[in-house]
């Protein structure tokens, strides 16, 4: 059945969604609270990219139907950049004309500033919003007709020059530091405050376009097939593991410590992704009580290296020796868990981890066993790590500490993957019965799955309790195995570089960001259901996971002819 052309209808529904989208950010006041942060000079600021962000994305969603469903495109364009700014103009006007603040407090005069683009009397910048809009949309449908020669390297400039404006305050900081360039405050000549001068910003965008354009002309045509991946040279790839290690190796004294703190909590999130990535991603088992091993590891290094009521009196031994054993700890308790969970699947298995997660919290604040693990008052003073008389008293060093481990997991996590046992858990995640058929002990993989998992992420809270020094119940929330498993997911199951661009996005990402706390949830949400939509297999996924979405995706039709 041949399916309806792209009509006007379809094209207000598209602008309306736009509307909802721009209307519901600025009612929830992201519009405001994100424009205190200005990108370029003071006409561009982030409260400007979530209040047209909807009517752009909107189009870049619609412009491919268009095409496919063989609608007017032009017209259908001015029909959605028409509708797009209406919600908002009405909101206010609704709010020039009835007081909303009682119900809805984030509809002020400062969110009708911004709508209006500071413009009076309010009809002439309600005018001016309506025109803006329709010109964004506009320059965003003209934008998907480019060719790819110009749309990839226009894509990429856009993006370094947001990410220039959004990480601004990072950027700074690198320029003035004096132990790369002596005193001279470069950033200066670019940036005014935390704003990237417009001049500048005009230089550095004809620079990145040209300087795209000129390598995507100077790549040659991928002699490869399609969807697979040419190896690099051995010596190329030597060269960029060591620019990858020098970078890590210099990052915390170029970066400060509040940067360094930012670090550290990406690595600690690296390090449990790649455990759970290995139990999810790997064995695909899905886990929702990853923070109970978290917990283990932490509380063992609480207990052993602080004087308690089980080690009163001199056994209290030092972070080296008490590390091996809570990752122990840790795995026992991987066993544990997966003996009662060996026949389940799917949604009753991450009930079941949920419940143990849960459990293991509530345990540690209860009075039971409040005389061992503190309670509800936790546990205080656990010493910082010292090695060879150098004392980890500061986020630099606990940097260190915390990318050592992430190597070594990282590394273990490749051997297992390339392993025998690393392809049972793959023909586990297919087909347990399949897999069963095949000879594969399903109750051994799946406890190797949890212990191995378990005992990395023991090795991560035995370090955050280091570096904390403190450790509380309240730290181990659900929440913390939701955000291990959303790091995976945006990242890309299966995929250990995935694992790490994961912890980027969803971790250090909003540490570099506090001002805007409160929407960090929200964002993860939307951000999940882009993904979602637009790159199910995440970021960088893993070539299998990658095969399985877009398996057919190249293969011509079958037409129903029969060859000679």
């Amino acid at each position: 059945m041949q399916e309806k052309t792209f009509n006007w209808r379809n094209a207000a529904n598209y602008g309306l969604i736009g509307s909802v989208v721009m209307l519901y950010f600025s009612m929830i006041g992201m519009v405001e609270v994100f424009s205190t942060r200005d990108l370029i000079g003071d006409f561009l600021n982030m409260g400007h990219l979530l209040l047209f962000g909807g009517a752009i994305g909107v189009m870049l969603f619609a412009a491919k139907r268009i095409s496919d469903h063989g609608g007017d495109f032009w017209l259908s364009t001015l029909i959605i950049g028409a509708v797009s700014p209406l919600l908002p103009i009405l909101l206010v006007i609704m709010s020039l004309n009835f007081n909303m603040r009682p119900i809805f407090i984030n509809v002020s005069p400062p969110l009708n500033e911004l709508i209006t683009l500071g413009l009076e009397p309010t009809a002439v910048g309600l005018v001016a919003f309506f025109f803006v809009t329709l010109i964004l949309v506009a320059l965003t449908a003209a934008f998907t007709r480019l060719p790819g020669r110009i749309r990839t390297p226009l894509t990429t400039t856009i993006v370094y020059m947001l990410s220039i404006g959004i990480f601004s305050e990072l950027i700074i900081q690198v320029l003035n530091n004096p132990l790369i360039f002596r005193g001279f405050r470069l950033a200066g000549l670019f940036f005014t405050g935390k704003s990237l001068d417009l001049i500048p910003a005009v230089v550095l965008f004809v620079g990145f376009f040209g300087l795209f354009y000129w390598r995507g002309g100077r790549e040659p045509k991928a002699a490869v097939e399609p969807k697979t991946r040419p190896h690099l040279d051995p010596r190329r790839r030597w060269i960029q593991l060591g620019l990858i290690v020098i970078g890590l190796a210099v990052a915390p004294w170029i970066l400060g410590l509040f940067l360094s703190q930012a670090l550290f909590e990406v690595g600690r999130f690296v390090l449990m992704g790649l455990g759970l990535n290995i139990v999810v991603g790997y064995a695909g088992l899905l886990d929702l009580g990853y923070v109970a091993f978290f917990a283990f590891g932490a509380y063992v290094m609480g207990v052993m290296t602080t004087e308690t009521t089980l080690n009163m009196g001199g056994g209290v031994v030092n972070f080296w020796l008490a590390l091996p054993i809570a990752v122990g700890i840790s795995v026992v308790f991987g066993v544990l868990l997966g003996f009662p969970v060996l026949r389940l699947r799917g949604d009753y298995l991450a009930i079941v981890t949920l419940g143990f997660g849960e459990i293991i919290r509530l345990l540690a604040l209860s009075d039971w066993l409040a005389p061992l693990v503190g309670g509800a008052q936790g546990i205080l003073k656990i010493p910082n790590p010292v090695f060879f008389g150098i004392d980890f008293n500061s986020p630099q060093l606990m940097y260190y500490l915390m990318v050592i481990g992430a190597l070594i997991v990282g590394f273990v996590s490749i051997r297992l993957r390339d392993s025998r046992l690393g392809r049972q858990w793959m023909a586990m995640r297919e087909d347990e019965d399949v897999a069963e058929a095949m000879g594969i002990n399903l109750v051994q993989t799946k406890l190797l799955a949890f212990a191995i998992g378990a005992g990395f992420s023991g090795l991560a809270g035995a370090i955050f309790a280091a570096r904390l020094g403190t450790i509380f119940p309240h730290s181990f929330s659900l929440l913390i195995s939701i955000n291990a498993l959303a790091l995976i997911i945006v990242g890309g199951l299966g995929s250990i570089p995935g694992v790490i661009v994961g912890a980027i996005a969803l971790v250090g990402l909003p540490e570099l960001l506090r001002e805007f706390t409160e929407y960090r949830l929200l964002m993860y949400g939307i951000l999940l259901i882009v993904m979602m939509l637009i790159r199910p297999e995440g970021f960088l996924p893993a070539e299998v996971f990658q095969r399985e979405l877009h398996a057919g995706e190249d293969q011509p039709e079958f037409s129903g002819a029969v060859a000679d």
